[in-house]
Formats: structure tokens, C-alpha cells, sequence
């Protein structure tokens, strides 16, 4: 079990298991014993824009020669490619895992595109989330073999947009179909962010559910999409039957395959994204700033409440984010040109200051009760 020694140090101080001299001794030592410290993020930087040139590479040397190709060329050359990727994985697994992980991934990347190409060549018009399907249980597949964040990180982000592909396609008449599918990738991104542990998979989660958070909650304010009447949810075939308890229920079975008791604060925040969509389309504008800071400071007790510092920071920038398009919409329209600059400089400059240090403060706070 990993610990934060200077946090657990001051704790045992205060529980008058250690007196400070003991504490400052075992400071002392940790910090002279600690072996020197190496970067590995140019390593990975360096991983990550080499697979990103190869990947592109690949799709546009295939671009180029695809008229001049015969269907057995073109079937053979996106066999081939994917076969030498995920072998050229598999061979560097025991020498360079950061190689096998990069190689891997560009291999399940390509898929997508590969399944689409197929498609292609036979002429082949059939149910296009099919193929987004196929990609997904490729991506599974390899979550369930290789074993690496990296697949298990595609596999969180495609069987979702499958299932969104699957909802929009089939709901095409219906005007309420994209606001409920927002709504469910608004809740599973909060999900995703709920997931605790120090394992690669689980921050991969945490990463994936921070970086999706803040546009969809976004999108789901913006889109006004007309699946609320006047405030109130229109139960209309499908979306009684199938949309809306699967906009909810998806999301909250995943957090309970992870959280198993904690799974309420994600019921939650389950109420609070269906309350926000509700006031969105009803088009209360101070309801929606209203239930957004609100949403960002339980964001942040609940990283407090856990020990997660991510949640504390997403909340914080949540915030901040509310209150910039509160300014432009509701109160810069009401000033001049130059008051309403200065008064914008004026709440930036005083509310990053404060706002950074109660973010220090909180996830202070929060390491003192062992984050993860």
C-alpha cells in the first residue's frame, strides 16, 4: 500500500504515535535513501506523437494507392497492417512494455478505420453501427487478452458510442433522442470519474471521465433539443421504455460494478444531470447557472469526502467555467465596453487567487486522508 509520507507523517504525529523529532528523522531518511528521480514523460511524449505520425502514415499511404488497388490488394494491405502492429506488440511486451502498449493501440485505433474500409470494398450497405460494434468488441477483446490500460481505456470509450450510434440511429425522427444520449454520457463520464484506485485502468477511467465531463455537461445545457416540454418529461414510445431508464440505469451499473456501497452518490448525481437537462430546456438561465455551481461544489466536497484530488480540481474549473458564461451572458451585456473588461479582469484576477487557494487547500485536505 502506497503512502504519502509527509501527510501520513504529520498524521501520526497528531494521533501521538510519533513525537516530531521521530517524524523529522524518518523525513531525513526517506528523503536521503529515495533514489534520484527520472522523467519518463519525455519517453512517453516521445511514444505517443511517434504512434500518432505512424497511425496517420499508414491511413494515408493506403489513401494514396487505394484506386490503384485491386479489392485482394486492399483487403490484404489492411490485414497485413494490423497483423504486423499487434505482432511487432506482442514482440516488445518483454523488452519495452511502453513500446507493446503504443503498438497495441495503434493496432485496435486502426480497426475503426479498417472495418469501415472493408465495407467498402464490398459495397456492403448495412447497419452502420455495426461496424462501430465491431470496433467495440475488438477494442474488448483486447482489454481481455492484452491486458493493458490502453485497450481497456478504447474498449470505456467505444461500447458507449456504440450504444449512443445504436440510440441516435434508431431515434432519428424523434427530437428528444440526442438530449437523452447527452444526458447518458454526461452521467457516465461522472462514473468514470467516481472510479478510485492507483492502478493504471482506473485512472485511465478518471482521465477519460474528467476530459468528457466539462463538454458534455456543456452540450446538455446548450442543446435545448425539446425532449422536455415546458419542464417535463415527455414519456413517449421509445424514449419511456428504452431512453431515458437507459440513459440512467447504464451508467449507475457500472459505478456499482466498481463502488459497490458508494454507488448512492453517484444516484446522486444521477438526479442532479436529469435536474439540469430539465431546467436547460426549459430555458431558466439562472436555474441552469444556479444548479451548475451547485453541481461543481458537491463535485468538489465529493473528492474531499473520498480523498480525490481530480474531482476537487474538475469541480474547481467547473466553477470557474460556470461563472465566466455567467459574465458574458447575463452581466457584461449590462455594462460598457470598458467597465465590463474591467470588471471581468477584476473577477478573474481576485477569483483565481482565491479560487487557487482553496483548491490547494481542499486537495490538501484531501491528501491528508491518503488520496488515491
Amino acid at each position: 500500500m502506497r503512502i504519502e509520507l509527509e501527510s501520513s507523517l504529520a498524521r501520526w504525529v497528531q494521533a501521538e504515535l510519533l513525537d516530531q523529532q521521530q517524524a523529522r528523522r524518518i523525513s531525513e531518511y526517506e528523503s536521503s535513501a529515495a533514489p534520484p528521480a527520472r522523467s519518463q514523460m519525455p519517453i512517453f511524449i516521445g511514444l505517443a506523437l511517434g504512434g500518432i505520425a505512424l497511425a496517420t502514415g499508414l491511413l494515408l499511404f493506403v489513401s494514396a494507392h487505394w484506386d490503384r488497388m485491386s479489392p485482394f490488394e486492399r483487403m490484404a494491405t489492411l490485414v497485413g497492417g494490423l497483423a504486423v502492429l499487434h505482432a511487432g506488440g506482442a514482440l516488445a511486451a518483454a523488452r519495452f512494455r511502453a513500446m507493446s502498449i503504443t503498438l497495441h493501440a495503434i493496432g485496435t485505433a486502426l480497426l475503426g478505420g479498417a472495418i469501415l474500409l472493408a465495407g467498402q470494398i464490398f459495397n456492403m450497405q448495412e447497419h452502420w453501427p455495426a461496424a462501430i460494434l465491431m470496433w467495440a468488441a475488438g477494442a474488448v477483446a483486447g482489454a481481455v487478452l492484452i491486458r493493458d490500460w490502453a485497450q481497456f481505456a478504447l474498449a470505456a470509450m467505444l461500447v458507449p458510442f456504440w450504444l449512443v450510434a445504436e440510440w441516435t440511429n434508431a431515434m432519428q425522427s424523434s427530437n428528444g433522442a440526442d438530449q437523452i444520449a447527452t444526458t447518458g454520457v454526461a452521467l457516465l463520464a461522472i462514473c468514470y470519474l467516481s472510479v478510485r484506485g492507483r492502478d493504471s485502468r482506473a485512472k485511465a477511467l478518471t482521465w477519460i471521465g474528467g476530459l468528457a465531463l466539462l463538454p458534455a455537461v456543456l452540450i446538455l445545457c446548450l442543446e435545448g433539443s425539446g425532449a422536455f416540454d415546458g419542464g417535463r418529461i415527455r414519456f413517449t414510445e421509445p424514449e419511456a421504455t428504452y431512453g431515458w431508464p437507459g440513459a440512467m440505469l447504464l451508467p449507475l451499473v457500472f459505478a456499482f460494478v466498481y463502488r459497490r456501497a458508494g454507488t448512492w452518490m453517484n444516484a446522486v448525481a444521477a438526479i442532479w444531470i436529469l435536474g439540469l437537462a430539465m431546467i436547460a430546456d426549459a430555458r431558466f438561465e439562472l436555474g441552469v447557472y444556479a444548479l451548475a455551481a451547485l453541481g461543481a461544489a458537491g463535485l468538489v466536497a465529493w473528492g474531499i469526502q473520498e480523498s480525490h484530488a481530480p474531482r476537487i480540481n474538475l469541480g474547481m474549473a467547473g466553477f470557474f467555467v460556470n461563472l465566466i458564461f455567467f459574465f458574458f451572458s447575463s452581466v457584461m451585456d449590462k455594462l460598457g465596453r470598458s467597465l465590463s473588461l474591467i470588471a471581468l479582469g477584476v473577477v478573474l484576477l481576485a477569483g483565481g487567487w482565491y479560487g487557487e487557494k482553496l483548491r490547494r487547500r481542499f486537495v490538501a485536505r484531501a491528501r491528508a486522508g491518503g488520496v488515491e
